[in-house]
């Protein structure tokens, strides 16, 4: 079912990538982009990385009504209040800088897109094992969105307009969540206490998505602080096809995640089992994808994104390298160490990723440009898999031993 969701989910983009790209053009893309970025972050700091540490905690407590409802309780307590805590971002970048502070709309468009995304209540279906549910409801909303979209943007002026429809679309997502939750787990006003321990119990996954945020979906922002915004938009191009393509994987690992966390508790061997094959698995698609995307390179940008975009083709190339890495990490990480409880060594890879991304691409975007900042992805990418594998080899947790 989750593979649906994704199959409709990425068709959604190869339909409006196109489009968007033709009607904004290179420069106005590449603005979308940034602030697209932007509400990513944002995403981030409401989410929390609630998405798997709340998931894991639903999955360990099915049966616990109780336990559920202060969950839920904990949970939308800490969103609301990360959401105020983050709202002057929009106000000192609108002062700050200038290739977005020209264009407003576009900064409170992120913030409240990254909001609604931030905000929704897939940790508890994903947890409960509901992907039928979880995956219609995600579904149905992109498609609402989708189609405001083709009606409503129509020139580089209404770019805005992309952030908003998604934003209304995450909060209808949101409303939708809260009635399925609240049909089995009693929603109490969220009070300090359950606050307090639900940013204690994400703390460590806030960290990870926020550091992976640095290599994985913000790089169109710095580079944006480097370089011009057509720049940019050559990078998001071909990044955004990228990041389509390594998402293929993804249902895969959502799947595999609630599965592995029950058992890794008192299964391990069976939890091992499922961790092997999922690697196995994931490996060899990130791998088939990979070159299918290098190869497939100058196809990709000339059909999705058009004139103009030339020399996205040599971003994707090096972009392409990407899934088999990204396979790697996921069932190592996520798939392995966090079922395991290894939340401080795997968070403390993440960190050191994201910041020689970040040192990389202060290092090659101002002279390399779009590229620059892909060979900085890559390198992040590369250190995140081979560090979590050789934790997992020192510490004799390696699911490839034995």
């Amino acid at each position: 079912m989750l593979y649906w969701a994704h199959l409709a989910n990425y068709l959604l983009p190869l339909i409006t990538v196109p489009y968007l790209a033709r009607v904004l053009g290179p420069a106005g893309w590449g603005r979308l982009a940034m602030a697209l970025a932007l509400g990513i972050y944002i995403t981030h700091v409401v989410e929390y990385g609630f998405h798997l540490s709340a998931t894991r905690e639903v999955a360990r407590s099915r049966s616990d009504r109780a336990r559920l409802a202060d969950l839920a309780a904990g949970v939308l307590g800490a969103r609301a209040l990360l959401g105020v805590l983050i709202l002057p971002i929009p106000l000192v970048l609108q002062a700050r800088l200038p290739v977005l502070g020209e264009h407003p709309a576009l900064l409170w468009g992120a913030y409240l897109w990254g909001v609604a995304q931030g905000s929704s209540f897939g940790w508890y279906l994903m947890g409960m094992e509901r992907m039928r549910q979880a995956a219609l409801l995600d579904t149905g909303t992109r498609v609402l969105a989708t189609a405001g979209i083709f009606v409503l943007v129509r020139a580089p002026k209404d770019a805005a307009l992309v952030l908003l429809l998604q934003a209304a679309a995450g909060f209808l997502a949101l409303g939708g969540g809260w009635i399925m939750v609240r049909r089995e787990a009693p929603i109490r006003w969220p009070g300090w206490r359950a606050t307090r321990d639900a940013l204690r119990m994400g703390w460590s996954m806030f960290v990870f998505r926020a550091s992976a945020g640095l290599y994985t979906a913000g790089n169109a922002f710095i580079l944006g602080l480097f370089a011009p915004p057509q720049v940019v938009g050559y990078y998001a191009g071909a990044e955004k096809i990228g990041r389509a393509i390594v998402g293929l994987l993804g249902p895969a690992g959502q799947a595999l995640y609630p599965r592995v966390s029950r058992l890794a508790s008192h299964a391990r061997t069976e939890a091992l089992r499922m961790v092997r094959l999922g690697l196995a698995a994931m490996a060899l698609g990130g791998v088939l994808l990979g070159i299918a995307t290098f190869l497939g390179a100058p196809v990709l940008v000339r059909l999705l994104l058009g004139p103009g975009f030339e020399p996205a083709v040599a971003v994707l190339r090096v972009l392409a390298l990407v899934p088999p890495l990204a396979a790697a990490s996921n069932v190592l990480g996520i798939q392995w160490m966090l079922p395991l409880g290894l939340d401080r060594p795997f968070t403390r890879i993440v960190i050191w990723a994201g910041l020689l991304n970040l040192g990389l691409a202060v290092w090659l975007a101002p002279s390399l440009g779009e590229r620059g900042m892909a060979w900085a992805v890559v390198a992040a990418e590369a250190f995140a898999a081979a560090g979590m594998w050789l934790y997992l080899r020192i510490r004799h947790l390696d699911p490839l031993q034995g």
